[in-house]
């Protein structure tokens, strides 16, 4: 079972430096020609996000598949956190050589805007699959939308999480202040569900792939108990914050509802810092989408890789070994 733990010791295997044809840390890129072939022994982390979320779940995969697909010579390990902004900040520090990321999150990032005061150097593997906002609520809490949630238990998802990002900017949008209107709850995923199964939990956001396994458990267990909410209304202010945010609807297939729920999608992208080695860049990419079946039967999200539309990380620029890798690919 990979937890944060595995994280740290990618930490401590970087700080332990490479010798005898081996490096646990990605050389910084020095240009010339991308040509895929990573000549040493390469370690990688990669940040996902709460054990119960496709992040997870695909980067686990992802990590396993990586040794297969570059014949051993780039091996990887995947790690918990909390999500997209500090996937990200850890990123740009060097704990992590790759990182899940939410699309707003990450044009954030490179814009110097929300959680970052100043631009960070981070580039894109690929646009991977698409987060679905995912808000819940209890059937006896009297919630029909975003506004109603005033002095509710709510939660906001994990600290410095992506879920945190989209739930604060559409509580805003709701004219709610996170802070004073709801009881915030700035929990991760499992604490949540169990809250609401408990009841000491009202409703939740969760910005998440389908299906989630965490949700799966609960429209099992609790389906009389809970439902989601519209929050489609809020889109149009969304769009003003970030253009990225659109219009999707959750299957009912997906969690076996009744119907399908409106609801606000966002893509997720691959990232890297933009330094990374280019060779190091490329394999992961081909990697990623060689082995893509192989990924999707553990979670099933990854099916919507495309090399079509995985060049679409804007304002997010493409990392040049990635872009070699997608030309490889036909994309």
């Amino acid at each position: 079972m990979r937890t944060v733990r595995a994280g740290v010791l990618i930490v401590a295997l970087v700080a332990a430096g490479g010798c005898g044809g081996r490096q646990d840390q990605a050389a910084t890129d020095a240009g010339g020609e991308v040509t895929c072939q990573v000549a040493a022994e390469t370690r990688v982390g990669i940040a996902t996000g709460n054990t119960g979320g496709v992040y997870y779940t695909m980067g686990n995969a992802f990590a396993d598949q990586v040794a297969t697909a570059t014949g051993g010579t780039v091996k990887a390990t995947a790690a918990e956190t909390g999500a997209s902004v500090q996937n990200i900040q850890q990123l740009v520090a060097g704990t992590y050589a790759v990182a899940f990321s939410l699309a707003d999150t990450a044009a954030d990032a490179v814009n110097g805007t929300g959680a970052f005061t100043s631009a960070q150097p981070v580039a894109a593997l690929s646009r991977i699959h698409t987060n679905y906002t995912q808000v819940v609520v209890r059937t006896s809490s009297g919630i029909t939308d975003v506004a109603s949630m005033r002095g509710k238990r709510i939660s906001t998802g994990s600290p410095k999480s992506g879920t945190e990002v989209i739930a604060n900017r559409l509580l805003t949008a709701a004219g709610l202040n996170a802070e004073s209107d709801i009881q915030a709850q700035r929990l991760d995923l499992t604490k949540t569900v169990d809250g609401v199964k408990d009841g000491s939990i009202d409703g939740f956001f969760w910005s998440g792939g389908l299906p989630t396994p965490n949700l799966t458990d609960l429209f099992t267990t609790s389906a009389s108990s809970v439902r989601f909410i519209d929050i489609t209304p809020l889109l149009p202010a969304m769009q003003k914050i970030n253009p990225v945010y659109e219009q999707g609807a959750i299957p009912a297939a997906a969690y076996r509802l009744a119907a399908d729920v409106p609801t606000i999608v966002v893509p997720n992208y691959l990232l890297v810092k933009n330094d990374l080695d280019a060779d190091v860049a490329c394999a992961l990419t081909k990697a990623l989408f060689d082995r893509k079946d192989q990924i999707a039967q553990a979670a099933p999200a990854a099916a919507e890789l495309s090399v079509t539309t995985a060049r679409k990380t804007d304002p997010v620029p493409l990392h040049r070994g990635a872009a070699e890798a997608l030309s490889l690919l036909g994309g």
